[in-house]
């Protein structure tokens, strides 16, 4: 983990927690993120680490929030927890769990969704990410453009 992104799990709820520690996962359609299009930038919620823009964020329909690729590359994990192999994400300094990557996204967009529960992720609307120290991440808020 970096010295930038440090985990703080102390403010965390029980949710938040097991989501992001154990792997859990909300129930569909009734996380936070879901419907939700303000722009901004996604941080993981025990670290404050990047991970997803605004710009990239689509409805899917699954019931999480979709989004078309991240900020920055992620961990990736085989997960075979249930009864089909899928791809866990996790954050790459954290090692926070957000959720799976599938490749049955908008292939306008590149093809993949990335599937992430709302327990996992902060939200830093766009006007306050100057004052919360994401200046340098408005550019993938702005023209949607992940390097």
């Amino acid at each position: 983990m970096s010295n930038e992104y440090k985990k703080d799990l102390t403010n965390l709820t029980n949710e938040e927690y097991e989501v992001t520690q154990h792997a859990a996962t909300e129930r569909p359609f009734t996380g936070k993120y879901d419907n939700f299009y303000k722009k901004g930038v996604y941080v993981d919620i025990a670290s404050g680490e990047p991970l997803f823009s605004s710009a990239k964020k689509f409805d899917a329909g699954c019931g999480w929030p979709s989004f078309s690729e991240p900020i920055a590359k992620l961990k990736e994990k085989r997960d075979t927890r249930l009864s089909r192999e899928r791809t866990e994400v996790e954050s790459k300094d954290a090692g926070s769990h957000l959720g799976h990557v599938f490749t049955d996204g908008p292939e306008e967009l590149g093809g993949l969704r990335y599937c992430i529960n709302s327990a996992a992720l902060k939200f830093v609307p766009y006007e306050e990410m100057d004052e919360k120290g994401y200046s340098d991440y408005k550019k993938y808020v702005e023209d949607g453009d992940v390097e």
